[in-house]
């Protein structure tokens, strides 16, 4: 018994081992950081062009250097303020994500799969579709008794018509022959939806839910900006932007556009783990 459990800590060690290996001499992992390295460096030689060598770089060199960025951040990191304009906006980004999976995945099958429903609803939702999300906020801040309401209004739309798109997209992509092959082996209505559509589907469902969570970011952030975030004291990342701008404070403003990278690519992250969760078979790819 005591070899066995001895054999499974072994066993393990050597798993994360071999994790820890994998990920250490993954080349595309370190291409990475050496771009963000020579990234941060030219914006540093930039910025620092008119005092180090008398020249003002166009664009760039208005910008503040990274040491002055870092220096900003580090002030601010204690502030309640700024957590809270992270919170804040990451729940209003899932929330209205989370709604728009909710009625766009079924809506966009609806499309696929019915050609009634998709004679009636699809030509007024390519009406409203080249709508941008912003030209909404006038329209929801009167509509919605609240502000915090009209920004999860506007961060729903966002990502719903890309969700919509990409779901009807990859369901009418599927071959025919896969639904023809089922129904001789006795399939009916339901197991092709099941069976054969749904799975077809999720590679289509999960890259407009990546694009749409970059695109709720962008909605988010403006709305924020233009609603005035819905509270004062921490109105969001995009009211965090907009107050440093209006004070005066460059390099706070990058911080908030820093924060917003980062918020958005672990947003990302996050929905690129569920679509490898969903599609074992990706996998092998």
């Amino acid at each position: 018994m005591t070899d066995a459990v001895q054999s499974k800590s072994i066993s393990s060690v050597s798993k994360k081992k071999s994790k820890l290996e994998k990920m250490l001499t993954n080349k595309s992992l370190w291409r990475g950081v050496v771009a963000l390295i020579g990234a941060i460096i030219f914006w540093e030689v930039c910025s620092q062009s008119k005092v180090w060598f008398g020249v003002e770089i166009p664009w760039i060199g208005k910008v503040p250097p990274p040491t002055e960025v870092i220096a900003a951040w580090q002030k601010i990191l204690h502030y309640t303020g700024y957590w809270e304009s992270w919170y804040l906006s990451t729940g209003r980004v899932f929330a209205g994500f989370t709604i728009a999976m909710i009625i766009g995945i079924p809506f966009g099958l609806l499309l696929a799969v019915n050609r009634y429903f998709r004679d009636v609803f699809f030509p007024p939702f390519e009406i409203l579709r080249p709508i941008p999300p912003l030209a909404w906020v006038p329209a929801s801040i009167i509509f919605w008794p609240t502000t915090e309401m009209s920004i999860a209004f506007v961060t729903f739309l966002g990502a719903f018509f890309t969700i919509v798109i990409n779901v009807l997209g990859g369901a009418r992509s599927i071959d025919v022959q896969y639904l023809r092959a089922a129904q001789s082996m006795g399939a009916n209505q339901w197991d092709l939806f099941w069976k054969v559509i749904l799975p077809g589907t999720l590679p289509s469902i999960w890259t407009g839910a990546a694009v749409g969570m970059g695109i709720t970011w962008e909605v988010v952030l403006a709305s924020e900006m233009i609603s005035g975030g819905g509270q004062q004291g921490g109105g969001g990342l995009g009211f965090f932007i907009w107050s440093s701008y209006m004070g005066g404070t460059v390099a706070q403003v990058i911080v908030g556009m820093i924060s917003i990278g980062i918020a958005g690519y672990l947003s990302s992250s996050f929905i690129r783990y569920l679509g490898v969760i969903t599609m074992p078979w990706r996998r092998l790819f």
